[in-house]
Formats: C-alpha cells, structure tokens, sequence
C-alpha cells in the first residue's frame, strides 16, 4: 500500500535542485519539492511525502488529521513510517 506521510518543511536545502528537509515524527530527511514548488513552498509547511517527494501542500489542519486518520490503520502506517526511518535521500 502507498501512503502518503504529512511532513513539515524544515528548510530548503538546495533551492536549484529543489530539495527540502522535512520531519516526519522526529525523522529529517532531504526530499523533492519540485512537484509542489509552485505552490510557494516555505520552512514551517506541511507537505505529503511519499517515497522521497513532497506530493501535495496542506495546511496543518489536514497534517493532524491526516496524521490520525493514518495511526488508524495500523500496519501499513507503521510498514510506510518504517520505510521513511530507513530512506536516505541526503
């Protein structure tokens, strides 16, 4: 199953390769921005990651839900979470 994990933009560390640090549940990890960059993308938004990218911008309202909603499902939560733990984009 494919989740998508809410993360919140810690900085932008490479702005010409379009790649920001994001924390998911006290995780950093570099990931691309580029499919939401104009969307006006800044430190301190929420992003979905999925698989090494920032898929869609939300508002910290739809992260926290997001983020329950997801907890409810158990498995494939933990199996996406522990996938993002073991990534390495940096």
């Amino acid at each position: 199953m494919c989740l998508g994990i809410p993360g919140r933009i810690v900085e932008i560390v490479d702005d010409s390769f379009d790649i920001a640090k994001v924390e998911v549940s006290g995780v950093k990890r570099n990931v691309s921005i580029t499919l939401v960059r104009a969307e006006g993308i800044a430190p301190g938004d929420w992003v979905l990651v999925h698989v090494g990218f920032a898929m869609s911008k939300i508002n910290e309202q739809e992260a926290m839900e997001t983020q329950k909603a997801l907890k409810l499902m158990g498995d494939p939560y933990t199996d996406e979470l522990a996938m993002f733990h073991k990534s390495q984009i940096e």
